[in-house]
């Protein structure tokens, strides 16, 4: 029996040739210069609601990163908003510092916390009590105290502060070898600026 015979004939499956894929049909793309179907929409803009461009794939993505419903403004134009931005669009003008020279009293907005109304009320004590202080005359262990640490009356708390460490490490005895009236002075420093400190001058 041959590979021709008759027999065989009728065996053969009758399967049709199968066609290569068809390119899709319909509306041709409207990028210019393409040949390719546009099977993929996108939208017109913001004067053409409703209304779609056809774009084969590559050409839709093309489209789509480069849309936006708002008319794009111009770089100037740009910048001004971002500087209008910043300030809320209100105008500005130029503030002058000052150096405080005492500490500054809290709002004196009510608020409701307690925080905020002893913060005030103990800020105002202390301006009170550093006139009084000023304005009344030294008592004589004050005046003593001033004159112990080489000052005036009228030094601040920092230059007490500063003049007390200086005739601690003067008079300190390591620095002194032991010297008894180096310890005497230290003893009157010590002193002077415990009676400057109970009485608030520092």
């Amino acid at each position: 029996m041959t590979h021709d015979s008759k027999i065989f004939v009728g065996l053969r499956s009758p399967r049709k040739k199968t066609t290569s894929a068809s390119e899709p049909t319909g509306p041709k793309c409207q990028w210019d210069g393409c040949e390719k179907t546009g099977t993929h929409r996108a939208p017109v803009g913001p004067g053409g609601e409703g209304l779609y461009l056809l774009f084969c794939l590559g050409h839709v993505t093309e489209y789509n990163k480069g849309y936006s419903f708002t008319t794009a403004p111009s770089n100037a134009e740009v910048a001004r908003l971002q500087t209008e931005a910043i300030t809320g669009s209100r105008p500005t003008f130029g503030t002058l510092r000052t150096e405080a020279s005492e500490i500054p009293i809290p709002s004196t907005v009510r608020s409701g916390s307690a925080k905020t109304l002893n913060a005030r009320k103990t800020a105002t004590l202390r301006q009170t009590q550093t006139a009084a202080l000023q304005k009344r005359k030294l008592k004589v262990l004050e005046a003593k105290a001033f004159e112990t640490l080489g000052l005036a009356p009228e030094a601040t708390p920092e230059d007490i502060r500063s003049r007390y460490k200086e005739k601690l490490k003067l008079h300190h005895p390591d620095a002194n070898q032991g010297n008894r009236n180096s310890e005497d002075e230290l003893r009157l420093t010590i002193e002077a600026y415990k009676i400057l400190k109970l009485n608030g001058f520092c």
